[in-house]
């Protein structure tokens, strides 16, 4: 019996994985906070012998080197990627003995990167039992098409077409499919399934890039990329370079004095509170980013690259876990933290505040007076459908863009209210008069406000003419991951592996350019 235990990153929408057959494991596209592996794997009495990473993540930092670097496994990356530091490089074909009972295979998946590999988890008879895909095949999607520039995303597409049809026909229905990515991650090219689990048979089933033809298939992934957070430009060269174990020891507390300084030297104070406590009184300055599964991509979407933040919170449980949220995008070390109360860090100072509203009263307030309605929510989803008469800018161009917002009373909304609270204080912090909508944009209609659509254009796409449509709009900020055990099913008879997908090796260049749950699934060899 083998044992295929998740481990859940819930605010990045990722998974990675753990199987053992009781005595040795290996790790797939671990995380940066290698200690939740790492314990892991005490717990099981297990020892950990390799370490596999899919692809160079655009989305995290890897934990891959430091984790194979403390147990001494072998570390296996893509032959073609080019990193700066020791590993086992892996290519499509190669077998890696992972136990006496246990191998895994590589196959070349590209799409989501060009050098992208799944790997193949088989019993000693060579019957597949689980594929890990990472970025390519995911619960009914796969992976985005642009995260290696604009200029690659049809062509990675149509490369993410023939992937996913070569795991189809290489493995039986039964097999487990275990992405990396498809649980709210912006690595996604359009939202996953919400399922807890899936096999080979399930996505011949559902999955866009296994029902429709290659060129719809390009079409329709590429018409509904919307933007994604900007420190993605980062990871997957600092994933190159090998990242090291973050320190996730608290920093020093910062009294009020140090604050007010942080604040007017352009830092950025980030309270963790709710975003309803926030907005009833904060500390003059700093910004309302509420701990949850949002922090981590919002707070590293907009924080300009290189500066300096000092973490606020009631607890310094709050803080510790907020800090190793950011750890994992790379953000790793606060400048200082402070906890407790606003008062207790303005030293008598007065403190800030902004009403806090619906879509009703917004409503309400535009039959009486003139009223800006901002909007921060993404392309997609403001072109899915908008209030009538608003501003849109999203959220994660507000910070470059303040002389653009219309002066006077404004009302912010986004999907379901962080982003709004987010972007309050942001435009609280510029000394303009704000209100935050806390509701879900679906009560916009129903208070009365005049909703409406606009059609995207996408282009042209295998000689064919330009076209306006609505799209569909896209999985809000907030969505839920998808909980459940690992699908397991019996092991069918058959060989592994056809012929490769042909590689691109002209392209290669391009593709250089504690906070989770874990599940347990026994599979039977």
């Amino acid at each position: 019996m083998i044992e295929i235990l998740q481990i859940d990153t819930p605010s990045l929408g990722d998974r990675s994985y753990l199987a053992t057959d009781g005595t040795v494991a290996l790790v797939v596209d671990p995380q940066r906070d290698i200690d939740r592996v790492v314990g892991l794997a005490a717990e099981r009495g297990v020892r950990i012998t390799h370490v596999l990473e899919t692809h160079l993540h655009n989305d995290y930092l890897t934990g891959g080197l430091a984790l194979a670097r403390e147990t001494g496994a072998a570390y296996h990356v893509s032959a073609a990627d080019q990193v700066a530091f020791d590993r086992v490089p892996v290519s499509d074909g190669d077998v890696l003995e992972f136990a006496p009972s246990a191998r895994v295979q590589v196959l070349a998946t590209p799409g989501h990167t060009f050098t992208h590999l799944a790997y193949v988890l088989a019993g000693v008879s060579g019957d597949p039992v689980a594929v890990f895909t990472g970025g390519s095949l995911l619960f009914g999607a796969t992976g985005r098409t642009d995260l290696l520039g604009a200029a690659h995303a049809a062509e990675l597409a149509r490369a993410q077409h023939a992937s996913a049809a070569r795991l189809a026909a290489a493995l039986p229905d039964q097999v487990a499919v275990l992405p990396t990515h498809g649980f709210g991650s912006f690595c996604a090219a359009t939202p996953a399934a919400s399922a807890n689990s899936s096999t080979i048979g399930e996505e011949k089933a559902r999955n866009p890039a296994l029902t429709l033809g290659v060129d719809r298939f390009v079409a329709e992934l590429l018409a509904g990329l919307d933007a994604y957070p900007a420190y993605y430009a980062r990871m997957g060269p600092g994933n190159a370079t090998g990242p090291g174990a973050p320190d996730l020891s608290l920093p020093h507390q910062a009294g009020p004095a140090e604050l007010r300084r942080r604040v007017a030297a352009g830092e950025w104070l980030v309270d963790l509170r709710s975003r309803r406590v926030f907005a009833a009184g904060h500390l003059a300055g700093s910004l309302g980013f509420e701990l949850g599964n949002t922090l981590a991509p919002q707070l590293g979407w907009l924080l300009p690259a290189g500066t300096p933040v000092t973490l606020l919170g009631e607890t310094a449980g709050q803080v510790a876990t907020a800090q190793r949220e950011l750890a994992r995008i790379g953000v790793d070390r606060p400048a200082a933290i402070a906890t407790g109360q606003p008062e207790d860090w303005a030293a008598g100072e007065p403190l800030a505040s902004f009403p806090v509203r619906d879509f009703a009263a917004l409503a309400s307030a535009r039959r009486e007076r003139r009223v800006t309605v901002l909007d921060v929510r993404r392309n997609l989803e403001w072109a899915a459908g908008h209030v009538d008469g608003a501003v849109h800018l999203p959220l994660h161009e507000l910070a470059g863009r303040l002389g653009e917002v219309p002066v006077g009373e404004l009302w912010v909304h986004c999907q379901a209210g962080y982003r709004a609270a987010v972007a309050a204080s942001l435009l609280q912090a510029a000394h303009r008069q704000v209100i935050a909508i806390d509701d879900d944009f679906g009560h916009a209609s129903e208070a009365g406000l005049p909703v409406v659509m606009e059609p995207v254009v996408r282009e042209p796409v295998a000689g064919e003419p330009v076209v306006r449509e609505p799209v569909v709009q896209e999985q809000v900020v907030q969505a839920s991951v998808a909980q459940g055990p690992v699908v397991q099913g019996p092991v069918v008879q058959g060989p592994v592996v056809p012929p490769p997908v042909a590689s691109k090796p002209a392209r290669l260049a391009a593709a250089q350019s504690s906070g989770g749950r874990r599940r347990t699934s026994a599979v039977p060899w």
